[in-house]
């Protein structure tokens, strides 16, 4: 069975969905196309609406799927389901988990979960997903994050959104390369 993320932001038009959609790009660019299932949702989402123009192009100027997207309200059965959620702010993290606390030590930031991974696997280096999570777990707080929140782009410039899709596609990147052999090892 292939591990699940859920990237998680408010509205699920714009950092969120470009998160996802970057996410799996990334991964087959790193050699793990469909190792890992992709989704996301956000806390304050309204079913079915169609992803933010901006965010559409953003993912076109990378070369990332853009067809068929439909927002979904972040459920507590989509949270139980995933084995790694990341949000795009530490405010969103905690309005989840306010919510489904048994979250927590699954969950972190995006850009939270670039800098501990990588810290993990540099330090100790582990060969599962669960493993790598709980070590993440584990020294949160203690390694340094440089920005631990993606600004919402919702309702400003092109070049938020740029910036936004930026941060982002430089996060998943780095993920997909510390997720992507975990996730062949654990389907193997």
């Amino acid at each position: 069975m292939r591990p699940t993320v859920l990237f998680v932001c408010v509205a699920n038009i714009c950092r969120s969905p470009v998160a996802e959609r970057l996410f799996e790009l990334r991964l087959a660019d790193a050699g793990f196309p469909g190792a890992i299932e992709v989704a996301s949702a956000g806390v304050r989402a309204l079913e079915g609406r169609e992803m933010a123009p901006e965010s559409l192009r953003t993912l076109t100027e990378r070369g990332a799927a853009t067809g068929s997207f439909g927002a979904r309200l972040c459920s507590t059965e989509m949270l139980a389901h995933a084995d790694l959620v990341l949000t795009a702010t530490r405010g969103i993290r905690s309005s989840m988990l306010a919510e489904t606390p048994q979250a927590l030590r699954r969950s972190f930031t995006i850009t939270e979960f670039v800098a501990l991974s990588e810290h993990v696997q540099a330090q100790a280096p582990v060969a599962d997903l669960a493993a790598l999570i709980a070590g993440c777990a584990q020294i949160r707080g203690s390694v340094p994050v440089a920005e631990y929140d993606v600004a919402d782009p919702y309702g400003r410039s092109a070049a938020h959104f740029d910036t936004a899709a930026e941060q982002i596609d430089a996060a998943v990147a780095r993920i997909a390369a510390v997720l992507g052999p975990l996730a062949v090892s654990a389907t193997a």
